[in-house]
């Protein structure tokens, strides 16, 4: 095919020369004119160019496989429905899969592909740097026609008439403002005839010049209606062009007009935000040119791309509105005709502004132009390095929220690092300071007791002191008289409630006097309860030593005097059960003070008082013991702000749920409190003196029952007072961690050290236990008075231990483990008996102590392995040995000493040396059997598989007792 010029080509295709051009450049073929031939060969990579920007492949066409495969399925089933009147209804089901696979280019193909477009860019690149320069080459030839036509028409006018200086502003810069920037001939016509229609009418925007009725005149008949209704769509088009553009655009529109020095003034005066308003009110809008041609916005944003100097360019807009605001009719006919967005622009009574204008000099108002808002924040580039404070160990989850990231954040990092967590995965302390350094931030290590240093710290206030009633522990041995002696003062009967007539709980009550109020702790003095003893001597003022006249000094009445000198509090001994013909004080007071506690009237610090709990004698002298030895103390502690008690007994109500028996030691409890108790917490939603009446606070010393815990807290647990429900809860589960880890630790070494003792004694026989008590008290000295019966063969083991009563996953426990069920002062529930009944299993139940431990303490003597003891019960000498052909060698003996009897175990010795231990099988007197052979009398002996029996040896017969072993 010969070759042809391009806009022959383009004439032929069908298409503009401008558009042909551009697809040239964008297939990456050298920049051509109209003018320039174009052969086959780029016309085919124009072909190519085309089809590939299209999404089709020219090797795939030419191949013939197809690109994309597309795969349809059909399936048919049925399904029964039921009917409205009970029928089932067959349904036709139709499902239609739909699959389509695209076929990828390879990889020399992608290359290819990238090689192509990377031309094309730098063609579009070069084709929009020639465009743009011959553009500024057009736009500067315009304005210096016009400006000279301007100069021109200002020498006529001046001629004419005069005319003030700022209208020859005004006009310069209306002549240079309205510079086209387009080389399309029908553009240029209307810019030039509107620059004459601006010639013929100067005018100012801000104070406009006074003009003669025939001027005005002369522009109403040079501006008719039908051609103002064209032109006056522009101006709006060119002040939203204006808006739109960017602050380069402008720059380059300023360069393009550089050549008008009348034009540099105004410039200046409206790129300067500080400028006079009046200045600012003269300039005219400028006029912005668009290409009609869609096509062109890939090269337009190629040089704006790459130049940082491109210009899209605007539709074009000529003709200004008429001088003082008046508009054609066609005008405000297109003005109606507006989109919604202009009319929804014209803006409300804040943003206008009044200007002065018009031909009768009347005010109107205009909108003001809008003022772009912009916010002020600005995104950070510095990256944030926050200090993470990392407990002694700390979830994914956390570590995450304390780091501000997504937990995902955190796994990624970690499997980076060789480790696979989830985001409820616990990690310790240094692998989470590992992972704090590695995302970048500062790793701030606590201390493990850090909640605990703070808490201490939020309740070490200073208060006002306040004098506080004493907190008076009475203690002694078991059945001495304690709680007799409490039960007088307190004008009660508490003996009569407990089983057996021992005390078995702590008890803490109050008592009002008239010379002040007391507050009694009565503890057990059975030796089980030795922790129940010392956690009462840690929480109290003062220690009462009960000893009975008649009994005198006893192992727990020892102990009670170590209690209170470990606790660093005075004591005063009662002498009860003088009235009883046998008491004799004085031998208790020489007891005691062998022990050193020294009475008063021997030299001593210590008061003794005389006292009968049954006759009520000395009891008056005794409570003024008391007070008088609480003056000496001056006890005393602050009554406002936050509670803090001590834990005297907790148990499990049936009812209630836990309940905790709380002695205040300082500041107020009050109902709806959040108590903290050991590892427990919980609101306070009722307390009960120890009558049973609530109460709505309590005081220091003063003791109550608190209800709502979350479980039941430990004896002897300290109790305080937190803020918020978030921090108890935090500080509970932080001890609840520990005392587990504590927990595995000491299982842990238990096990090693039954694994060592089990290697050296050959195995141990243990008896498995499942404990529930009514109090925790009861529950911590059973099983501790249990555990001490345990010794190198026989153990006891506690399964399980707790409050309440027994339930059916007690059953569960003791059936898997083989332990027997043991309740003191509680009982199973009616599932657990029915289990029990099914299962077999070994229930006991106890009231009084001793006699649990009494009953264990047998069953382990029945576990225990027998004595064997062996008893010589005869000896035989050895005169003669003769053969039998059925036995072998017999020995002819004469019994020395006892009896020897058949059957029995017997060992043969030669020169006081064992031998040989075997049993006799045969035992003859006179060639006839016999039983047995007392001593002085001869028998034949034969030994059991023995023949090398000798004159001189000696045979002994034993026999071997077994007997019982008790612990």
């Amino acid at each position: 095919m010969a070759q042809v010029t391009v806009k022959q080509f383009a004439e032929t295709v069908g298409i503009p020369i401008e558009r042909l051009l551009s697809q040239l450049g964008d297939a990456g073929l050298p920049t051509k004119a109209a003018d320039d031939n174009i052969n086959d060969q780029e016309k085919l990579q124009l072909l190519t160019h085309l089809r590939q920007s299209h999404g089709k492949s020219n090797t795939d066409v030419a191949a013939g496989d197809p690109s994309k495969i597309t795969l349809q399925r059909k399936t048919h089933s049925e399904i029964r429905v039921p009917g409205s009147q009970g029928k089932t209804k067959t349904v036709n089901v139709e499902v239609r899969k739909k699959r389509t696979f695209v076929k990828r280019p390879s990889r020399a193909e992608e290359e290819r592909q990238q090689q192509e477009e990377k031309n094309r860019l730098e063609a579009a690149q070069r084709e929009a740097e020639a465009m743009l320069a011959r553009q500024q080459e057009e736009a500067a030839r315009q304005a210096a026609v016009e400006a000279e036509k301007a100069a021109k028409a200002t020498e006529a006018t001046k001629d004419s008439k005069p005319v003030k200086p700022e209208a020859k502003a005004n006009e310069a810069i209306a002549s240079e403002r309205t510079a086209p920037a387009s080389s399309s001939p029908k553009t240029s016509e209307k810019t030039e005839r509107s620059e004459r229609d601006r010639s013929d009418r100067p005018r100012s925007q801000g104070k406009p010049a006074p003009k003669t009725q025939g001027s005005h005149a002369h522009s109403n008949k040079d501006n008719p209606a039908p051609k103002d209704a064209k032109d006056s769509r522009e101006p709006r088009e060119s002040k939203d062009a204006k808006e739109s553009k960017p602050p380069r655009e402008s720059r380059d529109n300023r360069d393009s007009r550089a050549p008008s020095p009348a034009a540099k003034k105004p410039e200046k005066t409206e790129a300067t935000p500080a400028a006079a308003p009046a200045a600012a009110k003269r300039a005219p809008k400028p006029v912005t040119t668009r290409l009609l041609d869609e096509e062109d916005d890939d090269i337009a944003a190629l040089g704006d791309k790459k130049l940082n100097k491109g210009v899209r360019p605007k539709k074009t807009t000529t003709t200004p509105r008429a001088a003082g605001g008046k508009v054609g009719a066609g005008a405000a006919k297109d003005s109606k005709a507006a989109s919604p967005r202009e009319r929804d622009d014209r803006g409300n009574k804040f943003d206008r502004q009044e200007v002065q204008g018009g031909g009768r000099n009347r005010k109107r108002t205009r909108r003001a132009k809008p003022v772009e808002q912009q916010h002020g924040f600005t995104k950070p580039t510095a990256p944030i390095v926050r200090e993470v404070a990392l407990p002694e160990t700390i979830t994914v989850g956390d570590l995450a929220q304390k780091m501000s990231v997504k937990a995902a954040e955190v796994i990624k990092t970690m499997m980076t690092m060789g480790v696979m967590v989830t985001i409820n995965q616990v990690i310790d302390q240094e692998t989470a300071s590992i992972v704090v350094e590695e995302m970048g931030h500062k790793a701030k290590l606590l201390n493990e007791n850090a909640l605990e240093d703070e808490l201490a710290k939020s309740h070490s206030h200073d208060g006002e002191q306040h004098p506080r009633a004493p907190v008076v522990t009475i203690m002694g041995h078991v059945d001495h008289g304690k709680t007799s002696l409490l039960d007088y003062i307190r004008t009660a009967k508490v003996v009569e409630s407990e089983a057996g007539g021992i005390t078995q709980h702590i008890g803490a009550y109050h008592v009002e006097l008239e010379r002040g109020s007391i507050c009694f702790l009565d503890t057990p003095g059975h030796e089980a309860f030795t922790a129940m003893r010392a956690r009462g001597a840690k929480a109290t003022d003062l220690v009462i030593l009960v000893v009975a006249a008649d009994d005198g000094v006893m192992p727990q009445t020892l102990e009670a005097i170590q209690h209170a000198k470990a606790a660093k509090v005075p004591i005063v001994v009662a002498v009860n059960k003088i009235d009883k013909p046998g008491a004799d004080p004085e031998r208790i007071r020489q007891e005691l003070a062998g022990k050193e506690v020294v009475p008063e009237e021997w030299g001593g610090d210590t008061m003794f008082v005389n006292v009968s709990a049954k006759t009520g004698q000395g009891i008056d002298n005794l409570l003024e013991a008391i007070l008088l030895q609480a003056e000496v103390l001056e006890l005393s502690t602050t009554v406002d702000g936050p509670a803090r008690g001590v834990v005297i007994e907790s148990r499990l109500d049936k009812g209630r749920g836990a309940v905790a028996t709380l002695l205040v030691q300082q500041g107020t409890l009050r109902k709806g409190d959040i108590l903290l108790a050991g590892q427990v917490f919980g609101r306070v939603r009722a307390m009960l003196n120890e009558v049973g009446k609530p109460v709505e606070s309590a005081g220091p010393s003063i003791p109550v029952e608190v209800l709502g815990l979350s479980d039941i807290p430990s004896a002897g647990d300290e109790a305080v007072v937190v803020p918020d429900e978030r921090k108890a809860r935090e500080i509970a589960l932080f001890r609840q961690g520990k005392f587990r880890d504590v927990k595995l630790a000491r299982q842990q070494a238990a096990k090693l050290e039954n694994v060592f003792s089990q290697m050296e004694a050959g195995g141990t026989a243990n008896l498995n236990i499942v404990l529930k008590a009514d109090v925790n008290g009861s529950v911590e000295a059973l099983a501790d008075a249990l555990r001490k019966l345990s010794n190198s063969e026989v153990r006891v083991n506690i399964i399980a231990s707790g409050v309440g009563a027994i339930t059916e996953s007690d059953v569960n426990l003791a059936v898997a483990s083989g332990a027997i069920l043991m309740g003191f002062n509680v009982r199973a529930d009616s599932s657990a008996r029915r289990m029990i009944e099914e299962e077999n299993v070994d229930l006991h139940y106890y009231s009084i102590i001793f006699e649990a431990i009494n009953e264990v303490k047998q069953a382990l003597s029945g576990m225990l392995a027998p004595e064997i003891r062996e008893e010589i019960i005869g000896l035989a000498e050895v005169r003669d040995v003769f053969r039998s052909p059925k036995f072998g060698a017999i020995a002819g003996c004469l019994v020395v000493d006892g009896t020897v009897k058949r059957n029995n175990p017997i060992r043969v010795l030669r020169d006081n040396v064992v031998i040989y231990e075997g049993e006799l099988e045969s035992l003859r007197r006179f060639k006839d059997d016999v039983a047995e052979v007392k001593a002085g009398t001869e028998c034949g002996i034969g030994v059991k598989n023995y023949n090398d029996v000798k004159v001189g040896d000696q045979i002994e017969v034993y026999q071997r007792t077994s007997i019982a072993r008790t612990i």
